[in-house]
This record gives structure tokens, sequence and C-alpha cells, in this order.
């Protein structure tokens, strides 16, 4: 059903592409230039004015087809629209509904997404923020499940909320803050759901308002319009009471408020308004409805199993800590297995440093912080100080290493890296797959240097991050040699050596009588040709008489004709074949420090450089002065010689 249409043809707004972070001022001139009730345009005057009303014919509408199930949401059709600016109005890049869609696919993982709302509320505790609360609670339309987020920070003002639903707009300018791009909200709400409904209160200039915003990819789907429409209104309660604000005319004020009470779980302004009730005088809510299913057709959030958690139902098949069921069943009673699939587990490690007055309560019940670095044994504390560009100042980096508390029981390894104190990568093994040296092996660090992700699920592939993942792998492969013997475990290619020691290999003459006694038989062996065979047949004495050195080279050459059980045996001596790969690693690794050693000295050397060259600059300088003081000098005593013999 369509929203009710005004006589005097109603507008809603149009989210303005061209937003960005260096406007300034946009309230005053946004009141001056919108002819909208609740305009999302910043700067110049750039508001599209336009009646609600589908954008092609009523078999179009017909044919649009709601899918339920988030990766298959962008797949629908819309006839093509026509766009004429008004003619007092400049043209200005319009934003499509399937965008909302599309850019939300930046979240391949829906933890991923509430961990963005959770940032929100971290980044309001320098506005006086105690707690973020997130729970399910049900859509009074359909009594479907809902996902609500709600915190008692500084709230967004009517001017705040619009730059909130707009694109690529970010007021946190803070190096503190862990929002940066501005697009966070917007990417994390449409990836946990169609719908969602905001509901903010807030105090600016001693003015107390509250305001409604509404963002819905199913309105804008089954009105099948072509640009981004997000209806609002605001209300000052600076008389404890709620008056409209009304930026054009009550008309338009009042088709924004219809729009949302059609496409909100709220279906009457007195149901809308109670929301305000527990935010308290500050404090935003955030509502997510219609949440996404998975390909089952079943929600992808389960708020079923535990009534103290929310978790995720496809957690089995996520990344690289999908190994099969033997293995995770080993390590599912881990963090680093259980924050795949809950929320709680996630929650608990998502922040670097402990909160000081401030709370994560998930449905009901606080979350409890886990510091990774107190619950490692044997721990070191290493610096790193990664080399960034000349001009920039020198970064330190210290990172806490140990073994797990259940090592060597669980093999789980990696390093738990954070920027701005929120966790970007969870458990990253640095060493490849099916790598025993570092197994129980994990790591703490914040790394501030280098840019995570739009998703910050990971870090931008720069020069920085891989020289961190190799510093990395140095010091996890320095630290199991120094401390794996304390947890029992022998390094990879000692029990090898060990048997060499302890069981010398026999004298050959034993290998070699068994050898003599087949050739002796002249049976052939296959794949060798009719030559091999006759001087093996007539040098079988000097094959008797091999060193074990020679034996060992020899015995890395297949033979078809060798028993399956000889080549183990054989194989199973030579130790140094076993620890090849760990011998490149190791050299991979120190060829890159002597990289990074040449890079520091190369800096040195520029810096070096130019101080030399600012000193012969500053030399010719000088010389230049003395020449003229000498030229000077000269020509007064010639004119003081002239003088006295005048």
């Amino acid at each position: 059903m369509l929203p009710k249409q005004e006589k005097t043809g109603a507008v809603i707004d149009v989210v303005d592409i061209g937003s960005s972070d260096d406007e300034e001022d946009v309230g005053a001139e946004r009141r001056k230039a919108s002819p909208s009730g609740t305009p999302l345009q910043t700067g110049a005057k750039q508001t599209s004015s336009r009646p609600i009303s589908p954008q092609g014919s009523s078999n179009q509408l017909r044919q649009t087809q709601e899918s339920r199930s988030f990766w298959k949401a962008g797949a629908y059709n819309v006839g093509l629209a026509k766009f004429a600016p008004a003619t007092d109005q400049l043209e200005h890049a319009r934003v499509h509904p399937k965008f909302l869609h599309s850019n939300a696919t930046s979240h391949k993982w829906a933890f991923g997404a509430i961990a963005e709302l959770l940032d929100n509320a971290v980044d309001e505790i320098c506005n006086g923020a105690t707690f973020v609360k997130v729970d399910k609670i049900n859509n009074l339309r359909d009594d479907s499940p809902a996902l609500l987020f709600q915190d008692d920070g500084g709230g967004m003002d009517p001017e705040s909320i619009r730059k909130c639903m707009s694109l690529g707009y970010s007021s946190k300018k803070s190096n503190s803050t862990i929002g940066q791009y501005g697009n966070g909200f917007k990417t994390s709400t449409m990836r946990l759901g169609a719908d969602v409904i905001v509901f903010s209160r807030a105090t600016s200039a001693g003015r107390a308002t509250q305001s409604v915003g509404l963002l819905s990819y199913t309105f804008l789907r089954k009105t099948a319009q072509d640009d981004v429409i997000v209806p609002m209104v605001d209300f000052d309660v600076s008389n404890h009471w709620a008056e409209p604000i009304i930026y054009t005319s009550m008309d338009d004020w009042t088709s924004n408020l219809n729009t949302i009470l059609e496409w909100s779980p709220f279906a009457s302004k007195e149901d809308l308004m109670l929301q305000f009730e527990n935010i308290g005088p500050h404090g935003t809510k955030v509502i997510i409805y219609n949440l996404w299913l998975n390909d089952e057709g079943i929600y992808e959030l389960n708020f079923d199993d535990d009534d103290e958690d929310i978790r995720l139902r496809d957690e089995t098949n996520y990344g690289s800590f999908s190994q099969g069921r033997e293995r995770l069943a080993e390590a599912q009673s881990h963090i680093s297995y259980r924050l795949r699939y809950s929320l709680r587990a996630y929650a608990s490690i998502l922040y670097l440093r402990r909160f000081t007055g401030f709370q994560i309560i998930l449905r009901g019940k606080p979350v409890e912080q886990l510091i990774i670095a107190d619950e490692l044994k044997h721990s070191t504390v290493i610096t790193y100080k990664p080399q960034l560009a000349v001009v920039s100042k020198e970064v330190t980096v210290t990172t806490t290493i140990g073994f797990i508390k259940e090592a060597p029981a669980i093999s789980v390894s990696g390093f738990n890296v954070y920027h701005k104190n929120r966790l970007i990568r969870p458990f990253w093994k640095v060493t490849s797959e099916g790598h025993s040296k570092g197994n129980g092996v994990v790591g703490v660090l914040e790394a501030n240097f280098i840019e995570p992700a739009h998703d910050k699920q990971d870090f931008e592939r720069s020069s920085l991050f891989i020289r961190l993942e190799t510093r990395l792998k140095q010091m996890l492969m320095d630290y199991w040699t120094k401390h794996c013997h304390i947890m029992g475990i022998k390094a990879p290619g000692s029990s090898a050596r060990n048997l060499q020691k302890e069981k010398p290999i026999q004298p050959t003459n034993i290998v070699g009588a068994k050898r003599q006694k087949q050739l002796s038989s002249f049976e052939p062996v296959n794949g060798l040709s009719a030559n091999t065979r006759r001087e093996m047949q007539l040098d079988h004495q000097t094959i008797v008489g091999l060193s074990a050195p020679n034996l060992r080279q020899n015995a890395c050459q297949p033979i078809t004709g060798l028993e399956a059980g000889s080549i183990k045996e054989v194989a199973s001596v030579d130790g140094p074949g076993l620890t090849s790969v760990d011998q490149i690693c190791e050299e991979n690794i120190e060829l890159f420090m002597r990289c990074e050693e040449y890079i520091r000295k190369e800096s040195e050397l520029k810096k070096t450089i130019e101080e030399l060259e600012r000193q012969i600059e500053e030399a010719k300088g000088n010389c230049a002065q003395l020449s003229l003081h000498i030229e000077n000098h000269k020509k007064q005593k010639i004119m003081k010689q002239q003088t006295e013999k005048a």
C-alpha cells in the first residue's frame, strides 16, 4: 500500500551523495535553501522536491519481488525513470535504492555490522554515555523479531541525524574515535535488516529536540523509487511538550510523519512518541526490523538458543575457522571459536582496554570484558618500531605474546590486532595452514599506524601491513623457539635429530646385504634401464659399502622397486628434509628483516644527505658573505690609499 498523497504535493527528502566532511555551516544553508520539510542536502541548493509516487507502471510494481535473503535482496527490477531538476535548482548526483544493498555487502559477516553500531555507542563515551543495550524486541505490526540498539550518549539534534542518514558524512574529527568514514551506520543497518528507524533526543545551544528518521529499503522497493528517500520529523521539547519543527509547511511535515507511520512498526503517532519515554533527556535508539533470512529461509540471527545471547546460525561455514567438525569440536570451548557464532563472546574481546563507567548490555546482562593479554601464560612484551614515511614521526608498537592457558591441548594460535582500541583481526594466523610451529602462541597488539578496511574486519594491504605481517612471523618463530620446551613441546625436526643421536644408523652392510641378495638373484627392477641394471649387478659391492650420508642422499631418489616400508624408514632418518619448509620460512623472514634494516639505513642516509646538503647551502651562503666582505674591505683600502696620495 502506497502512502497517502497530500493535495499540496508533499515532498520527502532525497539523500545527496555529495555530502562530505569538509562542509561547514550546513544547517543555516539548509534551512534557507531546502523546500522540503526535513531536507538532507548539505551545502548548495540541491534538494529535489517531488511527491511520493511510485516510479514506473503498476505492472512494474506487481513484478517487484521482495526477497528476505540479504544476498538476493538486490535482485529486483524497476522501470527507467527520468529526472529533471526544478528550474531554480542545480543538478546533483542521486543514489538509487539498490546502492543501499550493494553498499551493505561490504559486511560479509553479520557480527561485523553489529560491531559498527557498538562503535557508535562507544564513541559517545566522551559525551557521557554509560551503556549501550543490544536486545531483541517484537515488531508491533507482525510480532516478528527486531534488533534494538540503545545508548544514553549525547544524542543527535536535527542537524546531526541528517548527517547520520547521509552517505559519506562523518562529523567525528577526534583521533580517538573509531568511526571515520561516515558510512558505517548505513552499511551495518542495511546488512542486518531491510529497514531501520532511529529515535534520538539531544540538547544543543539550549534547545532540546527529538527526531525520528526512517531508512526503509522495503518502502523504497515497494514504491519503486529511483532515489533514496528518507522521511524525518523533528520536535522541539524545550517546553516539556513535543512541538513540531516546521521547515517549509505543515503539509510537508505531515507527509513525512504519515510515511513513517505507514512503513514503520508504529501505526500511530502515539506509539511513535512512546519510544522516547525510556530514552531520557539525551540518547539514541535504533530499531532494525524485517531482519534478513539465510538461504534456508530462517532468520540469520538466532535469538532462541540462548536467552542471554545472539547467535549466528551459519557459523561453521565461516572462513578459516571452518576446518571440519573434528577440529572444531576439539577447540569449541575456546574464545577463538566461540566468537564466530556468539555475540557475547565476540563483544567480550571487541575492545582492547577495559571500560570505566561503561557497559555493553546484551539481552539484559552486561558483557564481561575479556582482556586477552591477561589470559596468556609465560607472556612477554616485545616492542616494534615500524618504518613509516620519512616525514612521519616515529611510533612504537607494543606486542604481548604468550601461550594460551589451554596449550598444548588446543592448538590455537594467531595475533589479535586492534586499531584505536577496536579489534580488527582476531587470532590472525600469520603462519601457513597446517604449520605446527607456533601452536598455542597468541599475541595482542594495537596497530594504529595502518588503516583498516571499510568493514573494519581487515586492514588495507599496504606495504606497512606486509612489513607488520613479516615482523609478527618473526616474533612468533622466535618466541616458539625459545619457549616451546616450557610447554613440553618439541620443535619440528628435533625428533629426527634426536633419533640420529640416540639411535645412530646401523652400518650400511646390513642394508647393503639385503640389496645384494636381491640384486644377485638377477630380478629386474622396474623403472631402471638395462645398462643401469647391469652396472648394479657388476658393482653391487660398491653399493654395500655406501656410507650413511650417501645412503640418505641416494635414498631421496624414488625407486619403484623399493618397498614402501624402506622408503618410510629412510625418510624418518632424513631430518633436514622434514624441516625444509621451516628453514625456507625462517630464511624468508631473515631476508625480510634484512630488507627492513636496509630500508631503515636508507632512511637514515637520506636524512644525513639532506642535513649535509643544508650545511653545504649554509656554507655557500657564508662563503658568499665572506667574499662580499673581503671585496668591500679591498675597495675601502684602495679608496683610503687613493685619498692619502691625494
